[in-house]
C-alpha cells in the first residue's frame, strides 16, 4: 500500500471515547477519589468499569469483587449509577454538537462526528477543532477523553485508541500507511480473533499488510464486511454516520439479575413480570407491536431454560403476555434450584394496528386495553416509571440487589425534596470545573 495520492482529508471523521467512563464520572462527582483505584459494579458483584489506577493493580472488567479485594485491597468499589452516566453522556454529545450537527451517538461513552468542511467557518485546522472539543469536554466534565481524527470511521476509531488515556491522534489519508505499519491486523476495528487468525495464516500480520492486499484477493477470500474494512483502511469512506435517533427495532429485550439468588417461585415470577412490563413500555413508546415472545429463567449455575411463543395477534399488553407466560413458567420451574435472573425478548415487531375485525369482540377488548395503557404511560411520564404496575410485579419493585453489595448509588440515596427514585428533578450535573 503506497501513500494515497488524494487529499489528506477527503472526509474528516472524529471519534471520541471517554476514558474509563463510568469510573471517571464517579471521580468527577467526587474529586476526593482522584488518583485512587476506583471500580464500579458493586451492585452486580463484578467490575463494570475501573480507573487506570485500578487497571494498573490488575483489576479487569468482569472480575468478581472477591478477586478485586485480593489484587487491590484498597480499591474503592462503588455501585453503578447509570442515570448519572447517561446525563453526563448527553452533556458530552451536546458539547460535540456545538461544532457539528453530524454526530453519531455510538455508545454511552463514545461518538463519531463529521468535521468535513468546517476548517474555513471555524478558522481552525481539523487538529485544532479536535483539540478545542477535547478541551471543552475535559474542562466542563472534569474527566479525560481520547480522540482520533481520520478520513474514515475505521481509521478515526483506531486513532482514538492509539494514545490512551487523554490522547489525540490525527491520521491524514496520505499518512495512513505509516500508521497501519505499527498495528496488528487483529487490532483493526471489526476484525475479530478468528479472522485475525485466518489473515495470519495468509501471511498478513499487520494492518498495513491487510490494506496492501489487492482488492481482487480481498473479494475472493473474505466476505463483504471485510472488503468494506479494507476500503476504510485505504482512506475510502464507506461507513456513513448514523445521526438519526433509533426508532426501528428488530427485537426488544429486557433482563434483570437479582441478588441474592432465589428459589421463591412468586419472587422470580415477579422479576419476569417486571421485565415483561418494561419491554411493553418500550415497544409502546416507539409505536410498535409484538407477535413473538421468548422468555427465560437463569439459574445460579448459569443454566438457561426458556420458552418461545408465537402470538395469535400483535399486542402491546403485558397482561396478555403474562397470561400466556404463566403456564409455561410453571413447566420450567424447578423448586429446588436457585435462580439469579429472568429475561424476555419481544420480536417480529411492527407498527401495524393492534386490533382487527373479528366475530367475538376480541379486537374491541384489545383496543380498550390499548387505551388503558396509553393512560398508564401518561401517568408514568408525569409521575415516574412504574407509578402504576401489575400486581404480579410487586415483589420485584424494590431493589433487585438485597445484599450488602447491592448499595444504591449516591444519586438515588440522596434525593431532593419532591423526588422519588423514579421521578427526578432536572438539575444540571457536573458544573464547569475550573
Amino acid at each position: 500500500m503506497e501513500p494515497l495520492s488524494i487529499h489528506s482529508f477527503p472526509k474528516a471523521i472524529l471519534h471520541l471515547d471517554g476514558d474509563c467512563f463510568f469510573a471517571s464520572c464517579e471521580i468527577a462527582l467526587n474529586p476526593k477519589l482522584k488518583g485512587k483505584p476506583v471500580v464500579t459494579g458493586q451492585e452486580r458483584g463484578i467490575a463494570s468499569s475501573m480507573s487506570y489506577e485500578a487497571k494498573q493493580r490488575g483489576v479487569t472488567r468482569g472480575m468478581p469483587l472477591y478477586q478485586i479485594r485480593k489484587v487491590c485491597p484498597d480499591a474503592v468499589i462503588l455501585p453503578s449509577d447509570y442515570e448519572t452516566y447517561s446525563l453526563v453522556s448527553k452533556r458530552m454529545f451536546g458539547i460535540v454538537r456545538r461544532y457539528t450537527g453530524a454526530v453519531e451517538e455510538y455508545s454511552i461513552d463514545e461518538c463519531f462526528a463529521d468535521l468535513t468542511g468546517l476548517r474555513r467557518p471555524l478558522k481552525m485546522t481539523y487538529r485544532q477543532i479536535a483539540q478545542t472539543i477535547k478541551r471543552d469536554l475535559e474542562t466542563e466534565l472534569g474527566m479525560t477523553f481520547s480522540l482520533g481524527v481520520g478520513p474514515t470511521k475505521v481509521l478515526a476509531k483506531m486513532a482514538s485508541k492509539w494514545k490512551k488515556p487523554a490522547g489525540l491522534t490525527v491520521i491524514p489519508a496520505r499518512d495512513a500507511h505509516l500508521f497501519l505499519r505499527q498495528l496488528d491486523a487483529g487490532s483493526v476495528w471489526g476484525i475479530g480473533p478468528n479472522t485475525a487468525a485466518l489473515l495470519k495464516s495468509c501471511g498478513i500480520n499487520s494492518a498495513y499488510d491487510f490494506a496492501s492486499r489487492p482488492e481482487a484477493w480481498v473479494k475472493l477470500e473474505l466476505t463483504k464486511p471485510f472488503h468494506e474494512i479494507w476500503q476504510e483502511l485505504r482512506g475510502i469512506s464507506v461507513y456513513p454516520l448514523d445521526t438519526e435517533s433509533k426508532h426501528e427495532y428488530q427485537s426488544i429485550a429486557k433482563t434483570k439479575t437479582f441478588t441474592p439468588p432465589s428459589m421463591d417461585r412468586e419472587f422470580v415470577f415477579a422479576q419476569l413480570s417486571k421485565n415483561v412490563e418494561n419491554a411493553c413500555i418500550k415497544i409502546r413508546r416507539h409505536g410498535l407491536t409484538a407477535r413473538h415472545l421468548y422468555f427465560f429463567l437463569k439459574t445460579q449455575q448459569f443454566d438457561f431454560r426458556g420458552f418461545e411463543l408465537r402470538l395469535g395477534a400483535p399486542t402491546v399488553s403485558p397482561t396478555e403476555l403474562l397470561n400466556l407466560i404463566r403456564p409455561r413458567f410453571e413447566q420450567l420451574w424447578r423448586p429446588n434450584l436457585l435462580y439469579r435472573a429472568t429475561g424476555v425478548v419481544l420480536s417480529k415487531l411492527s407498527s401495524a394496528p393492534t386490533g382487527q375485525l373479528d366475530l367475538f369482540g376480541a379486537a374491541v377488548r384489545t383496543d380498550a386495553m390499548v387505551m388503558v395503557y396509553k393512560s398508564l404511560d401518561a401517568l408514568s411520564a408525569k409521575y415516574g416509571k412504574h407509578t402504576v404496575f401489575l400486581g404480579s410485579s410487586l415483589a420485584a419493585m424494590g431493589n433487585a440487589h438485597q445484599t450488602s453489595r447491592g448499595l444504591e448509588a449516591t444519586r438515588k440515596a440522596e434525593l431532593f425534596a419532591g423526588e422519588t427514585s423514579r421521578k427526578r428533578v432536572g438539575v444540571p450535573l457536573l458544573g464547569t470545573v475550573r
